[in-house]
């Protein structure tokens, strides 16, 4: 049986990625765009920036912050390799401020940039090139209960394990690479 959490973060890379008329529940979903290619058209955002808004789901961009504000963005999520401190500023401009971390160290730089909430990747085994090494559920256990910050676990989350996260103490996860696999097939899951 899956272990339902308040909050599940979606990262995509374009647009395409995810198609909203999937996602009924509202305030459930928080959508992180990272703009690695650039490859969506402003208008195009804008229009799905305003179904968001009226899904009532949070859209947060990566480490663009000109963007952020052009799409009126609920906030920005800034990558672990990100250790900019210009982000506390962002506060006054009622963005929130989220990020990405893989030990204790980018945990603390995370905090210094002011992140309300802080991936840690890797949970689980990944299939990337290059990447062997993952927390699992008691390192990431022991993480959330080291830092008062609320962490999301972040890496190898898919179909197969998504009832090991009823085990990790947390408030939600975020997923990547299952939702472009997958996606209705995730996203019914997540009901």
């Amino acid at each position: 049986m899956f272990s339902f959490k308040k909050k599940y973060f979606l990262i995509i890379e374009t647009i395409k990625d995810l198609n909203l008329s999937n996602i009924k529940k509202h305030d459930k979903f928080e959508i992180i765009y990272r703009t690695l290619n650039k490859s969506d058209k402003i208008n195009d955002l804008l229009r799905f920036r305003k179904t968001c808004k009226l899904k009532k789901i949070n859209f947060f961009v990566a480490n663009d912050i000109k963007l952020a504000i052009k799409l009126n963005s609920d906030g920005i999520y800034i990558s672990a390799s990100n250790r900019n401190l210009n982000y506390l500023n962002l506060k006054k401009n009622n963005l929130k401020v989220i990020g990405s971390a893989h030990n204790s160290t980018e945990i603390y730089e995370k905090i210094k940039q002011g992140c309300s909430t802080i991936f840690l990747s890797r949970l689980f085994k990944v299939s990337y090139k290059n990447e062997k090494d993952f927390l699992g559920v008691n390192k990431f256990n022991n993480y959330s209960l080291k830092f008062p910050k609320k962490l999301v676990p972040l890496g190898g989350i898919n179909i197969d394990n998504l009832n090991k996260i009823k085990n990790v103490k947390c408030n939600g996860f975020a997923i990547l690479t299952e939702l472009k696999k997958k996606p209705v097939k995730i996203i019914n899951r997540l009901f």
